[in-house]
């Protein structure tokens, strides 16, 4: 079975509201991962699920999930979007709203794991 790799780009999300997410289900089975992820509070519980079922559809265990295990997970920032706040006397803040892209990587649990 070949390794299965999943991107979501522009995930309007924080990098490190989802690192929180990917630092639970980093190196745990899948199925075992998406059943903590359905149970999370997180809000980034969810697209990471889904870059998870869709890494592991690309490595062709979707029917047999319990063979796989997340063999890496990392998040990266993405373009943010910048935003303007006034302030007092005619002044001006510039923030920006953060983006994120995630990677989940599936493979095969090696034998006598």
């Amino acid at each position: 079975m070949p390794k299965g790799k999943a991107q979501a780009k522009y995930i309007r999300m924080t990098p490190r509201k989802i690192e929180r997410v990917l630092d639970m289900v980093r190196g745990k089975r899948v199925d075992g991962a998406l059943t903590m992820l359905s149970f999370s509070t997180l809000r980034a519980a969810r697209p990471v699920a889904k870059v998870i079922k869709s890494a592991a559809a690309n490595s062709g265990v979707l029917d047999s999930m319990h063979d796989a295990y997340i063999a890496e997970a990392y998040v990266g920032p993405a373009p943010g979007l910048k935003r303007v706040m006034p302030r007092a006397m005619g002044r001006a803040d510039v923030f920006t709203r953060r983006s994120s892209h995630i990677t989940v990587v599936v493979d095969r649990v090696p034998q006598g794991r």
